[in-house]
């Protein structure tokens, strides 16, 4: 007589990218903790992208102003250091920054997650993470999705701002940025303290939580690596600020 063998237990489903999509506004450490054996990030950074460049060409009019006042700061600047630049050349070059918006737009969503979550691995490492590169990059990507709904929330913004009250494209942040005035205060200035606003912050957070939950870490050193990240993400804008001193 043979003994009945107890049934086996359903295998647990794997991870569905879009419910990690929708959590990841409200649950992201049950998103980085369902994801952390199975870091696929291919599928959610193609959505990423597409996201951002739809977001691009849905606001673009609504956005053009924003467009005007930075690439006008720029083109000041650019005089500045070449006294010799014509009206035709600045115009010239304002058609053609017009054209490559999207490119930029893509290259964003796109790459920077990649060079982001390399930072992560990098950063964790100093704080004693486990995670491999593969688990960081998931971090990043999820991790920027709010960056979706940051430009929708500008866009929406600009439907009731006056064009002669938007002075940069920190005018339409949700932070201390909105209340400077670019024209007018320093440039280094404005590139640090532009950073502490709503959804840099909440980016950040989540990149903290990311390393803590794949790199298993403590609070403390998850807390010490999302500043690192803040910090790096204020890189460019430094050096941009301090060519234009």
């Amino acid at each position: 007589m043979t003994t009945p063998t107890a049934p086996t237990a359903p295998a647990e489903r794997p991870p569905s990218v879009w419910e990690d999509l929708l959590e990841i506004f409200y649950a992201p450490a049950a998103v980085f903790e369902r994801r952390r054996d199975t870091p696929a990030f291919g599928l959610a950074l193609i959505v990423l992208t597409v996201l951002f460049v739809a977001s691009y060409f849905a606001f673009r009019g609504m956005t053009e102003a924003i467009f005007d006042v930075e690439f006008q700061r720029g083109m000041a600047q650019a005089m500045k250091q070449n006294p010799q630049l014509t009206e035709a050349q600045m115009l010239q070059g304002k058609e053609m920054a017009k054209k490559l918006i999207v490119v930029g737009v893509a290259f964003y969503a796109l790459v920077g997650p990649l060079l982001l979550g390399l930072c992560l691995w990098l950063v964790g490492k100093i704080a004693g993470s486990k995670a491999e590169i593969s688990q960081t990059i998931m971090v990043a990507v999820y991790g920027m999705f709010p960056r979706v709904l940051e430009s929708v929330v500008n866009a929406g913004q600009m439907l009731f701002i006056p064009d002669e009250k938007i002075t940069s494209r920190y005018s339409v942040t949700l932070g201390v940025g909105r209340f400077l005035d670019a024209n007018t205060t320093n440039p280094l200035v404005m590139a640090l303290v532009g950073r502490i606003d709503v959804f840099t912050i909440w980016v950040t957070v989540l990149y903290a939580i990311g390393i803590k939950v794949v790199g298993r870490i403590s609070w403390g050193n998850a807390a010490l690596v999302g500043i690192i990240m803040w910090l790096i993400g204020a890189l460019p804008g430094v050096w941009g600020a301090l060519r234009a001193m």
